[in-house]
């Protein structure tokens, strides 16, 4: 074949599997807005035992508000128990302390469970916590989470009614802080609002996001417990629990807010993580996702969940080549079939769209004008993340486990005291924008006009990503206040390597 026949097959062949994830969220859209299924619940008549665990390292912005949360929950004193599962190196330790002394004092059971060894990270501190785990069910927040007052009140019935994990939904503390947090809000509420819900609805399995859910004991204790062989223990434990049987509950009129991380720095390296753990995830359970007894339906709903973090390095490999497609068909060498064009538009960018549209109706139906103009700059995010989250499947595919990076959360003040690390990739997206301003440009110049805007939006995703880090990077060095040491919270872990330990990391 020549050059332009090859061009050609690559053009398509990457673009393939965008459409069938394409087409995927369109289903998950129709299901979304369907009919909710009538999960058995069983009214509580005598309140049982529950432990209530917040996984802490590094978290003094946050570590009060959220032991005051848990702590206000409206369930008897003598059925909760409260875990702080503190794994800290700075102060958050005596803050802690103080906080659960303050709930004793009101005759709650609540402990400060600290570990000097990082072993395991998150996972390694749920496993050790359950080990002095005093309740038949288990609710899990992050440091982050304020759980309104009636969480127990609105999920033990359904553990009651014989669910072994429920799973409210992820709010917003600060979406209006600025535009990266506005835009994140839109992303999450697409897995939130239409993906979680569309599962549920169809029967098939769906994930603990690792906050804001709960477990019944035995659940997690009969599929394994907690394992630290990835970086997204949540989805890891999900898979093996509903392999073993287990059924869940997703709650999606039951809010749980939580803070977005304020800068590009910090939604990055959260976003890396998670790529990365997914990744491993699927390396871990996609072989027993494909062989196992369940409809065909579900497993493969499964696969598609799992392997959808490969979608970056497509997305990645596509914004290098989009550019070479644009001046080839403006110098007249390489001809597109306009029904490739037609099912890129119809499933790679309107279904994408329209998801997230449908996602911000059900979220926030007050605030939908406001979030619709900002959807096409949501997918544009999603597109600059692409290049960091190629390294993070590649990692998590062939690499070791690595460390947990934790997410700095400001708190109150509004301004985290830790610091995520500024990773090189952000050179690579900036002259990715470049490459994609320099394609749009191209398009006007040779007579195709109608692929300038969506060049230019690819191009500002980018910019975004790029230049946004470089800038949240410059005001952090420019900045007077004093960092602790471990900035970003990275601790070496004795139990585990892997090719994320570097001397300046968080997440």
């Amino acid at each position: 074949m020549d050059v332009q026949t090859w061009l050609l097959v690559l053009y398509v062949a990457l673009h393939t599997p965008l459409c069938v994830y394409g087409l995927h969220r369109a289903w998950l859209q129709l299901v979304a807005l369907g009919p909710a299924p009538e999960d058995p619940v069983v009214p509580i008549t005598s309140p049982p035992r529950v432990t209530v665990q917040l996984p802490f390292f590094n978290e003094r912005d946050v570590a009060e508000r959220a032991i005051d949360a848990v702590g206000s929950l409206d369930w008897p004193l003598d059925a909760l128990q409260i875990q702080v599962l503190d794994d800290s190196t700075d102060d958050t330790t005596e803050r802690a302390e103080w906080a659960c002394r303050a709930l004793r004092e009101r005759g709650l059971d609540a402990q400060v469970h600290h570990r000097s060894e990082r072993a395991g990270f998150k996972a390694g501190a749920l496993a050790a916590g359950l080990s002095e785990c005093t309740g038949d069910f288990v609710a899990i927040f992050d440091a982050d989470f304020i759980p309104p007052k009636d969480f127990l009140r609105r999920t033990i019935p359904y553990l009651l009614g014989g669910a072994d994990m429920v799973q409210a939904r992820w709010g917003h503390l600060n979406e209006d802080s600025g535009l990266l947090t506005r835009l994140q809000a839109i992303l999450l509420d697409g897995h939130f609002a239409v993906e979680q819900v569309a599962r549920h609805r169809a029967g098939h399995w769906f994930q603990f996001n690792g906050t804001a859910g709960i477990w019944r004991r035995s659940a997690i204790d009969g599929a394994g417990g907690w394992q630290t062989d990835t970086l997204t223990e949540d989805l890891d434990l999900s898979y093996r629990a509903q392999l073993a049987g287990s059924r869940f509950v997703y709650l999606d009129e039951l809010v749980a807010p939580a803070e977005l991380p304020a800068d590009m720095i910090s939604f990055k390296a959260q976003q890396h993580r998670w790529a990365k753990g997914m990744a491993q995830a699927l390396r871990k359970s996609g072989g027993r996702v494909i062989r196992a007894e369940a409809p065909l339906a579900t497993r493969l709903e499964a696969i598609l969940h799992l392997t959808s973090a490969c979608a970056w390095p497509l997305v990645a490999l596509i914004s290098v080549l989009l550019p070479l497609v644009v001046l080839g068909r403006g110098l007249g060498w390489l001809w597109v079939p306009p029904v490739v064009d037609l099912a890129i538009l119809a499933t790679a960018t309107f279904a994408i769209a329209t998801f997230y549209a449908v996602a911000a109706a059900r979220a926030d139906r007050a605030g939908l004008a406001k979030r619709l103009g900002l959807i096409p700059l949501a997918m544009a995010l999603g597109v600059g993340l692409s290049l960091a989250q190629t390294a993070a499947v590649i990692q998590g595919l062939f690499g070791g486990t690595g460390v947990f990076e934790r997410t700095p959360k400001a708190g109150a003040a509004g301004r985290s005291s830790y610091r995520a690390r500024v990773r090189p990739v952000v050179l690579f997206e900036v002259a990715m924008a470049l490459w994609l301003s320099c394609a749009s440009i191209f398009s006007l110049v040779f007579g195709l006009p109608s692929a300038a805007p969506f060049l230019a939006l690819l191009a500002s995703g980018y910019a975004l990503v790029g230049v946004g880090g470089l800038m949240a990077w410059r005001r952090r060095h420019h900045s007077s206040a004093p960092i602790p040491s471990n900035a970003g919270g990275q601790v070496k872990n004795h139990s585990q390597t892997g090719s994320d330990q570097a001397p300046l990391s968080a997440s």
